[in-house]
């Protein structure tokens, strides 16, 4: 097979998940879709180097993991997370839920090891499982390397539907006490139109024209490399992932002014590097068998199970606690399963769905919105990686 044909190939079969994903409103994730795909061609006719043969060996991959989460440590908004203190809290607590629920009751049905892959997929995205994934395989367990694979890319069939109907009920009770005149719109004044200004404060003096985008490249691959030296210097004393020290960096080189806000966006890098990610994530799953997929099954649907409804049981204790709705708290806890862009599509979508009152999605919007996002942020974005960066180690 040539490069160019896997590459036409390879890209199609993304394409295709995100059509079937945008047709069904992300009922159906596209990674699953394409996962199955992927598996049906290994099965089938796929050299099983169709990803290196296409243009994507795992050197690539690497560098694309450092940009990306780098560029993760700049979304950080310290004045916005500070704003929802609640919503931070509930996310640790349905992430904690997590935790215990799989080491107090998942142990007693599956390995350690199981149990040590699941969870930090479970409570974040892509490179959580990457992370995962290439821990197994470096330990010689094959199987749980695609197993930290597929959980990423089924969690998702628990975490939509569930969402829907955790916002569908929230909505109803805001919408009537709107209704009632018992909840005003925030108007809160967003400031995102003044942070250009101060993004780049260290190179405030330099000629716009000289920030290219491979001045943006080039700045976003120092702090990654720094992430790395330090990390290499720490081996000795205490292992510490270089990934969680990239988002670490990022924030620190976000806020004061090295860095902008998603920096790899505006280099115009984010959708290839997102592109090279996803299908490096989809190479993982050449080894995989229709017995290891079966095999796999019973652990999956298990730590899936276990993991929503510690999730569940910790979210409405913080959300009494908080006096938070424990519907919204369930929500927002559901974030860890899935993140951004799918919090920002299942939040629309619902809202729409309830009223066709631009004054009363408004107000929808403004309750339900930002915790959505920051609730995203925090499991996906930030735990989940300082969590894929510890639990490596146990394997």
């Amino acid at each position: 097979m040539s490069q160019m044909l896997a590459l036409v190939i390879v890209i199609a079969i993304l394409f295709i998940g995100d059509l079937v994903s945008t047709r069904t409103k992300a009922w159906i994730p596209s990674v699953f879709v394409s996962a199955v795909l992927f598996l049906i061609g290994y099965w089938t006719f796929f050299p099983k180097d169709i990803v290196p043969l296409a243009g994507v060996p795992p050197v690539v991959a690497t560098m694309m993991i450092y940009l990306l989460i780098t560029n993760m440590g700049t979304l950080l908004s310290l004045q916005q997370l500070k704003e929802q203190w609640k919503t931070i809290l509930i996310s640790l607590a349905g992430i904690l839920g997590i935790i215990v629920a799989l080491f107090g009751i998942g142990t007693l049905l599956f390995d350690i090891e199981t149990i040590i892959v699941a969870i930090p997929p479970l409570v974040g995205g892509i490179v959580s499982a990457l992370i995962m994934s290439e821990g197994a395989a470096d330990a010689g367990l094959t199987t749980l390397s695609v197993f930290a694979i597929v959980i990423y890319v089924m969690q998702g069939f628990a975490g939509y539907p569930l969402t829907s109907i955790a916002l569908k009920k929230e909505g109803k009770r805001l919408l009537e006490k709107y209704r009632n005149g018992e909840l005003v719109l925030t108007e809160q004044a967003s400031s995102t139109s003044d942070e250009p200004k101060e993004e780049l404060k260290m190179f405030r003096k330099m000629p716009k024209q000289y920030n290219t985008d491979y001045f943006k490249f080039f700045r976003l691959a120092f702090v990654g490399f720094l992430a790395y030296l330090v990390s290499t210097l720490l081996a000795p004393i205490v292992t510490v992932s270089p990934y969680v020290l990239c988002l670490l960096f990022g924030i620190i080189a976000g806020s004061f002014g090295f860095l902008e806000r998603n920096v790899l966006q505006k280099a115009n890098g984010f959708g290839i590097c997102v592109m090279v990610l996803m299908l490096f994530v989809f190479d993982g799953l050449k080894a995989a068998t229709p017995s290891m997929i079966v095999e796999i099954i019973y652990p999956l649907v298990g730590t899936i199970a276990i993991g929503v409804i510690g999730m569940y049981l910790f979210s409405l204790i913080i959300g009494k606690v908080l006096k938070v709705n424990k519907n919204m708290a369930f929500a927002v806890s559901l974030t860890a399963l899935y993140g951004f862009p799918a919090d920002f599509i299942i939040t629309n979508e619902v809202i729409n769905s309830l009223t066709q009152d631009e004054r009363e999605r408004q107000a929808l919007t403004d309750h339900m919105l930002a915790p959505m996002l920051v609730g995203g942020f925090i499991s996906v974005t930030i735990v989940s990686v300082i969590l894929a960066g510890i639990f490596v180690g146990f394997l």
